[in-house]
């Protein structure tokens, strides 16, 4: 792999998403690495490095994050701080660059200013959309949240900034097509003809229901399974059907596809009505394009469908790529922070 001139960082709090961009600003690697912050900052250290060494590092770092809301920290004030002095001293050597909304700051004015930098790695990714497209309907549907995001006029126009504001106006909606427990999809479901309440238990997630619609990208899970077990669609009807308070064996394969089928609509429901909702404070015209990120963006192409408008994937923005532009889709704020970063040098 070429040298590349900037390596973008997204650090969340279950993953790590690292995007290269070279000097001609070609889309050089983009990869995703597990990193539970809430169990402390070693994660992340061994994920960082695990970053430089297949990269080879960069001259200049660009990093945007949601990991300063771990419950690892006290607050969000204290994760920026403790994650930018990390991040600062893991690469030494090089200039890092923190994205806070309309520009970078670096490590010192970070601290000083962390609710700037807290969780806007959704606007890394609009205001690179914004740069691509006149106008459009950024819909980042990830393993935990979906982020939905209005742009008009090579403008973002987003009417919240933090997560609070967001989940106000309907732009962040907490549900992923991993993480996301099935008990947050909805109180009851239908099965054999009954409506049944779903246990308010972790047994399930919805990694295992998209599994077993067939639906979730093999890359995608990266976490273990809710039981620990073998992350197979027996595996995964197994778990579902726990939620219900039986054993998979009880019925045919055939009716936890349908319960599966039943919860991954639910979901979709719940991202077409936040969206619906945005677009009527948008006014976008009829034209503008869904842009499709993140690993369940599969979601987003239903949803484009249903709002009866065109269809974009993230990657497609894109001139110049040598890494899977699956991945590159998939990570979309790593990729858009270093492109920023590598435009404004």
């Amino acid at each position: 792999m070429p040298e590349p001139a900037v390596i973008g960082w997204d650090v969340g709090g279950a993953h790590l998403k690292a995007a290269a961009v070279g000097h001609d600003l070609a889309v050089l690697e983009v990869m995703q690495l597990p990193c539970p912050l809430w169990r402390g900052l070693d994660p992340l250290m061994a994920a960082v490095d695990q970053v430089l060494e297949r990269t080879g590092g960069a001259a200049c770092h660009a990093l945007t994050m949601t990991g300063e809301m771990a419950d690892l920290f006290q607050d969000r004030a204290e994760g920026v701080a403790r994650l930018v002095d990390l991040l600062q001293q893991r690469l030494a050597g090089s200039r890092t660059r923190f994205f806070a909304g309309t520009g970078f700051l670096d490590a010192t004015h970070a601290k000083r200013m962390p609710q700037r930098v807290a969780s806007a790695n959704w606007l890394a990714s609009a205001r690179f959309v914004a740069h691509r497209l006149k106008d459009g309907l950024l819909i980042d549907v990830g393993s935990t949240t979906t982020d939905i995001v209005p742009i008009a006029d090579h403008e973002v126009r987003a009417r919240g900034y933090d997560d609070f504001q967001r989940l106000v106006a309907g732009e962040l909606v907490y549900t992923g097509v991993v993480r996301t427990p099935v008990m947050a999809l909805a109180r009851r479901v239908p099965f054999e003809g009954r409506q049944v309440p779903l246990m308010a238990e972790l047994f399930a997630t919805m990694a295992d229901v998209h599994r077993l619609t067939g639906a979730l990208p093999e890359h995608a899970d990266q976490w273990p399974a809710a039981d620990g077990g073998e992350k197979s669609v027996e595996g995964s009807a197994r778990r579902l059907a726990r939620m219900i308070g039986r054993d998979a064996a009880s019925a045919l394969p055939a009716a936890w596809r349908r319960l599966a089928s039943w919860l991954a609509r639910r979901q979709q429901d719940q991202i077409e009505a936040a969206c619906r909702r945005v677009l009527a404070a948008a006014a976008l015209g009829r034209a503008a394009p869904v842009v499709g990120a993140g690993v369940g963006r599969f979601v987003a192409v239903r949803v484009a469908a249903r709002l009866e408008r065109p269809y974009c994937d993230f990657a497609r923005l894109f001139d110049r790529v040598r890494a899977d532009p699956d991945w590159l889709a998939s990570c979309a704020p790593a990729v858009a922070v270093a492109c920023l970063a590598a435009e404004e040098a």
